[in-house]
């Protein structure tokens, strides 16, 4: 039997990260994925997917991943239940994500701003875009010097 799934959205909210008792990080995110086809209207509709990531992979989730972020998700899907407050037997469906893709770069929210179809919004950083840090394309970044290369921390995906 196989149960494999592949999904590309958006991230609805910022990852919740959590620690279980023994200490394995646990992260929860809503994957918003649109569907190929558009309903009997001419709309596109959406699916919001439940998933779940452990251990290094839920930190950098929690880490590089925020509300809007483009993501690849790859897992398996599990169902489960639980009895409710009302008694009732409330049934569930996530992915357990075996790996996270980050698609877009960590600092992009203009590119998740351009490419859902609006202007991106340079007044809440008050940067304009000219003052952004862009290399620009006739500028080599690595032609500074002949010593090593400096490399933060936030220019890591991992």
């Amino acid at each position: 039997m196989i149960n494999r799934v592949v999904l590309v959205g958006r991230l609805t909210k910022d990852p919740d990260l959590r620690y279980t008792p023994s200490g394995a990080a646990v992260a929860r995110f809503t994957l918003a994925v649109n569907r190929t086809f558009s309903n009997a209207q001419g709309e596109k509709e959406t699916d919001f997917i439940n998933c779940t990531v452990w251990r290094k992979q839920a930190e950098n989730t929690a880490n590089f991943l925020k509300k809007g972020s483009l993501a690849g998700v790859e897992g398996r899907i599990q169902t489960g239940s639980y009895e409710g407050q009302d008694g009732k037997r409330v049934y569930t469906t996530e992915v357990v994500a075996d790996s996270v893709q980050f698609l877009e770069p960590k600092n992009s929210g203009a590119n998740a701003d351009r490419s859902q179809g609006q202007q991106p919004s340079y007044q809440q950083n008050n940067q304009s875009p000219s003052q952004q840090n862009y290399t620009r394309v006739d500028q080599d970044p690595f032609s500074s010097g002949s010593g090593p290369i400096e490399v933060s921390d936030d220019d890591l995906p991992f």
